[in-house]
């Protein structure tokens, strides 16, 4: 099992990567323009992934930045959001590799940012929701690519999984 979760993470940095290259051919523009989607524009879809992640792994390691809106934007620019996010997927590669089974079979206690009633989970629960959570959102970023007109992407686990092992 320890094994999917670092799968899962760095199949997350790679989906990532590929999005952020098909990102970084947009204009100004383009990136920030109201296309309907649940955070707006692409650089609002792409803040909220990095503000979500990071919230998550606060909670997880008691470490990093701390927000306070799941729509919070706190990079002014796309390359600072791109920083971030390759800051933020190396954190989270690096926690998946020290998981055991004891650490996923064990709870933890947070308070959502949208209520002030803690919560309670084991880490393994949590851990699908964040990787479900990346996913739903980079395909609403996909979508905004597509609107934007621009080349559908394959970001499909199974693109990832038969990629050449790495030794």
């Amino acid at each position: 099992m320890l094994d999917h979760w670092t799968m899962f993470a760095a199949y997350n940095e790679w989906a990532n990567q590929k999005l952020y290259e098909a990102a970084a051919t947009l204009s100004e523009e383009e990136l920030h323009r109201e296309t309907g989607a649940f955070f707006g524009s692409l650089f609002g879809t792409l803040s909220h992934l990095v503000v979500a992640d990071q919230i998550w792994l606060r909670r997880l390691s008691g470490e990093g930045p701390t927000h306070t809106s799941l729509n919070a934007k706190p990079c002014a620019d796309f390359q600072s959001l791109h920083q971030a996010r390759v800051e933020t997927d190396a954190r989270l590669r690096q926690f998946c590799e020290t998981l055991t089974e004891e650490k996923l079979t064990g709870e933890i206690e947070y308070r959502p940012v949208t209520s002030p009633d803690p919560v309670r989970q084991p880490l393994g629960q949590t851990l699908a929701h964040m990787f479900n959570h990346q996913t739903h959102h980079r395909g609403q970023a996909h979508m905004i690519l597509t609107v934007l007109g621009k080349p559908s992407l394959a970001l499909d686990l199974v693109y990832f999984q038969r990629l050449p092992k790495q030794a």
